[in-house]
């Protein structure tokens, strides 16, 4: 994946797709965030594992607890592999992290999962290997 930075430092996505969404940090956004996700994948006619509604819904969910007001998903695809990053944009989470998210992310199919914690909010990401 080639990346360069584009206006005050933030990278740029170049020869693949991608999307974003911003979310309320509502209980009922994994829901929505998933049928979002699946929609923009079938749109591109890529089809996604059968592991994609619990693993976007866990991404989710973990920034969403993290009590801001606003939450959002970013999609991008390339070579068979789509990249999910949730990113909860509020700097101190109400609970402290969730130790067990990239165990659980694993288990759901990521072919790749990190976390951190930057000034601007958490960021989760999983990296998920599509179907044939």
């Amino acid at each position: 994946m080639h990346q360069r930075s584009g206006r005050a430092g933030r990278p740029v996505m170049k020869n693949r797709r991608g999307t974003a969404w911003s979310l309320e940090a509502q209980p009922w956004v994994p829901g929505k965030a998933f049928a979002e996700v699946a929609g923009k994948l079938g749109e591109w006619g890529l089809k996604a594992p059968d592991t994609l509604e619990p693993l976007v819904r866990q991404l989710v969910t973990t920034v969403v607890a993290d009590g801001g007001r606003h939450v959002s998903l970013h999609l991008a695809e390339q070579t068979d592999q789509v990249l999910l990053l949730a990113f909860s944009h509020h700097p101190r989470p109400s609970r402290p992290q969730d130790d067990d998210v990239l165990a659980r992310l694993r288990e759901l199919g990521a072919a790749s999962c990190g976390t951190e914690m930057t000034g601007d909010g958490r960021q989760v990401w999983a990296v998920l290997d599509l179907e044939s």
